[in-house]
């Protein structure tokens, strides 16, 4: 069998067969290594992580495209049609106005390069919470708490508000309680801020605070107001939640709950 022979129906041989295939494997690892040593590399500067992923996966698109090509000639085919070939697709897609793909590559571009995001933030976007995986291409990808792994279009986390809950180095933490009216208001509070200022993790400085929120139906609301560092934030919130139920617990202090009273008429 004459392996140089063109095969039947598809116009190349099986020597060329074996060479396009040697060629995606060797590529395929040369590619790997290539983007690999760029990362490196490109994290010894001053960029941004974000960035250095984003330009990373960029250099990889484009090596797979060059490899594609290379495999492409090595089946005897003309890498010219192919482009040609391509273009054509491409201006059909756009042709029939579906630029998304383009608009999500411009909006990647803008979130490399500004960061309203960046990789290890936790975010919303869309209405969407995640810790930030990576910005792609195409999407921006998102890890929630319970780690479902979501992929969101770069068009539509650029276009959109960005809420960033852990780009500032410390956060306020917030804890609402309500005490039954009639309670030593002065005490309450005294009790609350006694409470955050013994926190080994509540700073200092911003002080922490306790405000009367409302006069509500069954009780007055109050709210502690503390600050610590972003990574402490959900230990905080926890510790003192807890910790000011047991004490007004302890002091007496009564944590009403809403009650209805149901009145019956005799006919």
């Amino acid at each position: 069998m004459d392996l140089g022979a063109p095969l039947p129906y598809v116009g190349f041989s099986i020597i060329n067969l074996i060479w396009a295939i040697v060629i995606l494997i060797v590529g395929y690892i040369a590619t790997k290594i290539i983007v690999s040593s760029f990362k490196r590399g490109m994290k010894k500067t001053k960029l941004p992580e974000l960035v250095v992923e984003f330009l990373g996966r960029f250099l990889s698109t484009l090596l797979y495209v060059a490899i594609i090509l290379m495999a492409v000639a090595a089946l005897g085919y003309s890498v010219g049609s192919v482009v040609l070939g391509l273009s054509a697709v491409i201006g059909l897609i756009l042709g029939f106005g579906l630029q998304d793909t383009l608009t999500n590559l411009a909006a990647g571009v803008w979130i490399a390069a500004l960061r309203p995001i960046d990789i290890g933030e936790v975010v919303t976007v869309k209405g969407i919470t995640g810790k930030v995986n990576g910005i792609g291409l195409m999407s921006t990808e998102l890890i929630q708490p319970d780690n479902t792994f979501i992929t969101v279009p770069n068009k539509l986390v650029w276009g959109d508000i960005i809420i960033n809950h852990t780009r500032m180095p410390i956060k306020r933490v917030s804890v609402d309680i309500g005490v039954a009216y009639g309670t030593d208001l002065d005490r309450a509070i005294k009790i609350a801020m006694d409470l955050m200022k013994s926190h080994p993790l509540v700073l200092d400085d911003p002080e922490p605070s306790v405000a009367i929120t409302a006069l509500a139906d069954s009780s007055i609301n109050l709210q502690l107001r503390a600050w610590t560092k972003t990574e402490d934030f959900w230990t905080v919130k926890g510790d003192l939640t807890k910790g000011i139920y047991e004490r007004y617990n302890e002091e007496g202090i009564e944590i009403p709950f809403p009650q209805l009273d149901v009145h019956l008429k005799e006919q």
